[in-house]
């Protein structure tokens, strides 16, 4: 018994929804359409953040290998004031060391946790792989309709692994390369 204008509406959506899923159940190749239209959105937004999420990463990378090399610049003046005798000076410059080398960390782990989000993305990008070839061969003449789109995502989907297995390399070579100049 809601008058108020949120009760009307939420009398509005429930009424909706009940005829969408009425004639859903009357049609269920028009269901079958919509669930895969909502599959190839899904795909395209995860395809859209995995694009995003390398873009930070590649910034990410290119931030920390900068810093890598600041470091490695202090590193020498560190050692050029104590070989100098300027002890003083070497101190306050491992100080700063020392706060390149913890931005160094944070850095990392920041690069570390866009790896862990793009893996993410990329298993649920597999999982829809893996669901999409399904729908397809049981609405065999709906895919026939649907032309050269429904191709589309499964050949979208080929050059995923490699992507991912590249990104994995390359946060691995950069990870290999941070721990060699740090230790």
């Amino acid at each position: 018994m809601s008058t108020g204008p949120g009760g009307w509406f939420e009398q509005l959506e429930a009424q909706l929804e009940r005829q969408l899923e009425t004639f859903l159940a009357a049609n269920p190749a028009q269901e079958a359409l919509l669930q895969e239209q909502e599959q190839q959105e899904k795909q395209q937004r995860l395809k859209r953040r995995r694009l995003e999420l390398q873009g930070q990463a590649d910034q990410a990378r290119t931030g920390l290998l900068a810093l890598v090399a600041e470091i490695n610049q202090w590193q020498q003046r560190v050692q050029r004031a104590r070989d100098a005798g300027a002890e003083d000076l070497a101190g306050r410059a491992e100080r700063h060391l020392g706060q390149l080398m913890g931005q160094g960390r944070d850095r990392w782990q920041a690069l570390a946790e866009l790896g862990r989000s793009f893996q993410a993305v990329e298993a649920e990008l597999e999982q829809l792989a893996r669901q999409a070839p399904a729908p397809a061969q049981a609405s065999a003449g709906s895919a026939r309709a649907g032309g050269p789109q429904a191709s589309q995502p499964k050949g979208g989907s080929e050059p995923e692994p490699l992507d991912q297995a590249w990104a994995a390399f390359e946060a691995q070579q950069a990870l290999e390369d941070l721990r060699r100049r740090q230790g």
